[in-house]
């Protein structure tokens, strides 16, 4: 199995690595390092720290996404979804939440707020053409292919 380095900022250094909840989790969940409690209004997105560094194997990302159970009690997300952070990046991963639901939801220090998942990627080369090959498909999207 391989592994991904982490290094803890000073405002996390009580806090757990992140880690998987379950035998088969695939995401690990990362918790808020805060100084102070956060208020995140309906409507707000909102920058939080998780006080990580991180080095990731050179052919893998870190996908954050949202926690499920938060996504449905509380409408909170992650704005940018599924939010990428590459293999060279060495800043104090953040995460980008934003709360859809109705009420305000306060952010405390430990909360795990997010989920990461680590996914191998895929480099290409890039070719300008004069025409590409056809499909079936063709030109049609944003629905074209119907609801059912």
């Amino acid at each position: 199995m391989s592994s991904i380095l982490f290094k803890k900022l000073a405002h996390a250094r009580d806090l757990p690595l992140p880690e998987y909840e379950s035998k088969s989790a695939a995401g690990m969940d990362i918790r808020a390092a805060l100084n102070e409690s956060l208020t995140l209004k309906p409507g707000e997105r909102m920058l939080i720290p998780t006080g990580l560094q991180m080095s990731i194997p050179v052919g893998f990302e870190a996908q954050i996404r949202p926690r499920s159970g938060l996504a449905i009690r509380n409408g909170i997300t992650m704005l940018n979804a599924p939010g990428t952070i590459d293999a060279d990046y060495r800043g104090e991963v953040k995460v980008i939440a934003v709360n859809h639901g109705k009420e305000n939801f306060i952010v405390n220090h430990g909360d795990r707020i997010a989920q990461m998942v680590i996914a191998p990627v895929t480099q290409f080369s890039v070719e300008e053409v004069e025409e590409l090959d056809s499909t079936e498909r063709g030109e049609g999207g944003f629905g074209s292919t119907g609801i059912d």
